[in-house]
């Protein structure tokens, strides 16, 4: 008995039918997942409403002097910007 309390079969091909299935699965549900970190990225990253990020810093928080056009300007950002979605290999920023 395995961790679920069913049965395992024993047949092979019954297993790796199994399996395969299994596999098919987690690598939907991480593809979605990554979808979602993504579009989130894209999001936080393009927000306008924030004067800085993580990535970038928040020296517009500070400054009071700088104009709304170089705000707009510097919420403008690169692929390599994207340090969640760069950093797994299926994902679709890779």
């Amino acid at each position: 008995m395995d961790s679920e309390g069913q049965r395992t079969p024993s047949n092979p091909s019954t297993i790796l039918a199994t399996l395969l299935c299994k596999r098919a699965k987690l690598h939907e549900e991480l593809r979605n997942i990554e979808k979602q970190v993504y579009d989130m990225e894209t999001t936080y990253l393009q927000d306008p409403s924030q004067c800085g990020n993580v990535l970038k810093g928040f020296e517009g928080f500070l400054s009071s002097s700088k104009s709304t056009t170089l705000l707009k300007r510097s919420r403008k950002f690169q692929p390599e910007d994207r340090l969640f979605s760069l950093s797994s290999v299926t994902s679709p920023a890779v």
